[in-house]
């Protein structure tokens, strides 16, 4: 196994790095108090390709395999420190893009898939007031009728819903067969009986729009369907294992940052007539950081090559979503810490990092949830 990168990945990841330097540090604190989130921002990171990454070229993408896309992913996290935005990049790529591209119709795919990387939102419509964790207690149905089917039902804490173009929206067509009963379809965002909710206020992440969708009598035509009626859980479980290994590819940027400033405010800030980095409770802690940072690329790094191969990654990506969920809120309590009451503050950033965290051991399937995944998966 080879653990090192490409000249040509490498050249990608500098780019990365270097574009998010000069083109996305507007100002993120002045945002994140008012839940701003900033169009031209993303349609820059359009523009750059980083939306099409590992979209086919003839849909007007780079093709590039995974690892590389999670390469370029985790470089855009190392040098914006947005992690709303880059979330949502995330969040649309492997939970929206991915599934029309494996389970899409040429239609669909020529349709939705320029639209998207071209600064386009998609988001991924399955969590319901009802079913969070219950993933499959789906309220939203979906009767057949004259040419395609009518849409009922709330959707809630999406990402993207406010601005969305189309959406994954995933109900039961069949609601007497649990899980066999659920049907995946393509919501354009301009549909009669879609209603997009407002941005929710909340503790992190707050650079990324988050809301409802309600569909009330939503017709949609049976070109809507993405892959076969009652192939919804299938569908879901797919997208589910991309989004949770790569979900979290830029945060593992921004833990990659976070350890960097760390080391250099340990070695000028100075207590007791010398840097606070010679003290063992400081550097014990940028130690635990390393090690987060580490463990958490490989797990990172094993589920893309997995993807990239073709083999299953379901067991890797409860690991790497629970690990490096769980890693990014250790290591941005670490950095409170080490900064001290400027890390607690506002005006210096340390402290976003933390609220962007939490987050990270809820959405995709909280950390309880991987833990079951995993549990199962190992024949317990």
């Amino acid at each position: 196994m080879d653990f090192g990168f490409t000249e040509e990945q490498e050249r990608l990841r500098t780019e990365a790095v270097e574009f998010a330097r000069n083109e996305l540090a507007s100002d993120l604190v002045a945002r994140d108090a008012e839940s701003g989130f900033d169009r031209e921002l993303w349609r820059r990171c359009a523009e750059f390709g980083i939306l099409g990454s590992n979209v086919p070229t003839e849909y007007g993408g780079q093709g590039r395999d995974v690892v590389t896309t999670v390469a370029i992913m985790e470089a855009l996290g190392y040098g914006c420190p947005d992690n709303g935005l880059t979330l949502a990049l995330n969040g649309q790529m492997w939970a929206v893009q991915e599934p029309i591209q494996q389970f899409g119709t040429e239609e669909q795919k020529e349709r939705y898939l320029p639209l998207l990387i071209s600064g386009g939102y998609g988001a991924h419509a399955m969590s319901e007031p009802a079913s969070g964790s219950d993933t499959f207690a789906l309220e939203t149905t979906a009767e057949k009728t004259d040419g395609g089917y009518v849409l009922n039902g709330r959707k809630t804490y999406i990402g993207l819903a406010p601005v969305c173009d189309v959406a994954l929206v995933f109900a039961a067509t069949d609601p007497t067969v649990g899980r066999w009963g659920i049907t995946a379809f393509l919501v354009e965002g301009d549909a009669s009986g879609l209603t997009k909710g407002g941005n929710q206020p909340k503790m992190g992440l707050r650079t990324g729009p988050f809301g409802d969708l309600v569909l009330e009598d939503c017709f949609v035509p049976d070109s809507a369907r993405l892959g076969p009626e009652g192939a919804g859980a299938s569908i879901f479980t797919n997208s589910m294992d991309w989004e949770r290994s790569f979900i979290f590819a830029s945060h593992v940027g921004s833990m990659a940052r976070q350890l960097d400033d760390v080391i250099q405010y340990a070695r000028t800030r100075r207590q007791f007539g010398e840097p606070i980095g010679k003290f063992q409770s400081v550097s014990n802690r940028i130690a635990d950081m390393r090690l987060r940072l580490e463990t958490s690329r490989l797990l990172l790094y094993k589920a893309a090559w997995l993807l990239d191969s073709g083999d299953a990654a379901q067991l890797y990506s409860a690991l790497a979503k629970l690990h490096l969920s769980e890693s990014f809120v250790a290591s941005s309590s670490d950095a409170i810490r080490i900064h001290g009451a400027k890390g607690y503050v506002s005006e210096y950033g340390v402290e976003r990092d933390l609220r962007d965290a939490l987050g990270g051991v809820i959405y995709s399937g909280t950390s309880d949830i991987q833990r079951q995944v995993i549990a199962r998966l190992m024949g317990v």
